[in-house]
């Protein structure tokens, strides 16, 4: 197709201990997903990788917990995540694993052309021991209050409230958060640093000319630069990571904030050795052409939009990112999702309770693009049963059924266009303004308002539906054919609709399809939602098949499920 691109897409890597709760999903997982799934309908060639970040010392503390390695706690969690994600619907080209022999190896890689490009120097630091639990702890395991905003709960790696980055040793009354105690001295230990001052004005330059990034992203790196960079501390005291290959360096291992974003080009070259005759890892990392696309969280922006990028110059390695799509944070009821203060849905017991479309649907539809979006869920119960059930679920269903009760289960000859009346012009019309407007809002990364277009159109075909009645004209000869004309038109809509939402609810889509004519929606292009492609006489599903996508979300299940949150809550 002429409007085929190369995308290399990728969703944050999810931390390996424990299950996600929703708000990572919707944070990155999910509009990562609903992209990728668009822009293979709209014939660009998509390599869409992620995989868990499996090193560091939340791995170490959770396997210790737990009873077992590191390596063992990383196995058993990385195959739970897989599975949870494979639920989800999450249609990865491959979900891989930084702890990987092929990310080690190009973790080291890219380390030894930025040693040997002088942007890696040699420091002494005083790094944060805890006399209680008698060892070295990671920036993410010490806690106290920020010297920037004085907010008292801020890491030892970034201040969560005001997003900057931090030293353990910045910090004011730093305490442990395995122990919980403020035993904590600083003891002196040899580190590698990648000089990220000596590309400041590369770095610059560069992100001034992202201007249609998401405004968080851009102004937040530059801003950080303007403030001045600093070395960045690249290695830690730590057993589980990748080794640094370097004399003098042998005990130590690589920041995991380092070693995880290199994970999308290992992945990338993971997926391509599954079929090395037609696949390049290279096509999509040093391709001019090729679109490398990052979906995060705003709490990556730092990383992602900054020094990813600064390792990426300092190497040389591969092409820098095309887009940085940062989004918001997502509550829960007005309130912050927090693992600790047990406040939250996780993404396995969310499919426990309803169907991934449900979720994707409604967490799409609040996708926190500018600003934080909240999760009710009374609008949860909504979106489910008003828009999905009574908009799209029951157009396919009364079309379909009054298809097998009037005209046999066959889709009816329209008239000639000539002959259609003005209310079915417009309508037709309509399909191909529909179809150009969601093209144009997802090729610019507007997942939620594009989500909003196609349910409209939703409405307008069972507006269209309702005000031509089918039902009654029939009976009038003259006005027969004009009855048929709807209901050819009211089922190429359904397809047409079906199409749209597939990169969104693409369970109910696939399902929608059967009962159309089974055709495989994967094979086709976005670009037929403009046109009538389903022909009259086309046979659809028998009637006993035509079970509604969607059923209603009763009262009684909300309250349940929204009482066992908020009681897991309180009883912290």
């Amino acid at each position: 197709m002429s409007n085929s691109k190369t995308y290399l897409i990728t969703s944050a890597l999810p931390y390996v201990n424990g299950v996600k709760h929703i708000g990572n999903v919707a944070g990155s997982l999910l509009p990562a997903d609903v992209f990728a799934r668009y822009q293979r309908l709209n014939g660009s060639k998509v390599v869409f990788v992620c995989g868990t970040d499996d090193h560091g010392t939340t791995t170490e503390i959770a396997a210790l917990k737990e009873g077992i390695s590191s390596k063992e706690y990383s196995d058993k969690y990385h195959e739970i995540q897989r599975e949870i994600y494979s639920k989800w619907n999450l249609s990865f080209d491959i979900f891989s694993r930084t702890s990987s022999i092929e990310n080690h190896h190009t973790t080291c890689e890219m380390f030894q052309l930025m040693y040997s490009n002088g942007l890696i120097s040699q420091s002494s630091l005083k790094i944060p021991y805890c006399l209680v639990d008698q060892r070295f702890i990671a920036d993410r395991y010490i806690e106290g209050t920020c010297p920037n905003c004085s907010f008292d709960g801020a890491r030892g790696d970034q201040c969560e409230k005001c997003g900057k980055l931090l030293d353990p040793i910045d910090l004011i009354k730093p305490r442990c958060n395995i122990c919980k105690k403020d035993k904590i001295e600083f003891r002196e230990s040899k580190h590698l640093f990648l000089d990220l001052f000596k590309l400041s004005d590369k770095l610059k330059e560069w992100l001034t000319k992202q201007t249609d990034w998401p405004v968080n992203a851009r102004n937040f790196a530059l801003q950080w630069i303007e403030g001045g960079l600093k070395p960045r501390c690249i290695t830690r005291d730590l057993d589980w990571g990748v080794k640094v290959p370097l004399a003098g360096f042998e005990n130590k291992v690589f920041y995991v904030w380092f070693d995880a974003p290199i994970g999308y080009i290992s992945f990338t070259k993971q997926w391509a050795l599954k079929d090395s005759n037609n696949r390049n890892w290279q096509e999509f990392w040093k391709n001019d052409q090729a679109q490398i696309i990052h979906f995060i969280g705003k709490d990556n922006i730092a990383f992602h939009s900054v020094i990813w990028p600064a390792m990426i110059m300092a190497s040389g390695y591969c092409n820098l990112p095309t887009r940085v799509q940062a989004y918001e944070f997502l509550n829960l009821e007005g309130k912050k999702f927090s693992t600790s203060r047990n406040w939250g849905i996780d993404a396995k017991e969310a499919l426990d309770w309803f169907d991934a479309d449900y979720w994707r649907y409604y967490l799409i539809s609040i996708l926190p693009e500018r600003s934080d979006a909240n999760f009710s869920w009374k609008e949860f119960q909504s979106a489910a049963n008003s828009d999905l059930a009574d908009v799209y679920g029951n157009l396919i269903h009364r079309c379909l059924t009054f298809t097998h009760s009037k005209f046999g289960g066959l889709v009816p000859k329209p008239t000639e266009q000539s002959q259609w009346t003005e209310n079915q012009i417009k309508f037709y019309e309509q399909f191909q303004i529909t179809c150009k407007n969601v093209k144009e809002l997802m090729n610019n990364y507007k997942l939620q308002e594009a989500l909003r277009v196609i349910m409209d159109f939703a409405r307008q075909a069972n507006k269209f539906f309702s005000d031509s009645a089918p039902w009654k004209l029939e009976c009038d000869s003259n006005i027969a054919n004009d009855a048929s004309t709807t209901i050819f038109l009211t089922v190429n809509a359904c397809r047409s609709i079906a199409l749209l939402l597939y990169p969104f609810v693409p369970s109910s889509s696939i399902k929608a399809f059967k009962y159309l004519n089974g055709q495989n929606i994967e094979l086709c292009s976005i670009d037929e939602s403009a046109s009538l492609m389903v022909e009259s006489g086309t046979k659809i599903a028998e009637k006993e098949v035509l079970t509604p996508l969607f059923t209603k979300i009763l009262d009684e299940k909300i309250e349940m499920y929204s009482t066992l949150v908020s009681s897991r809550s309180k009883s912290i």
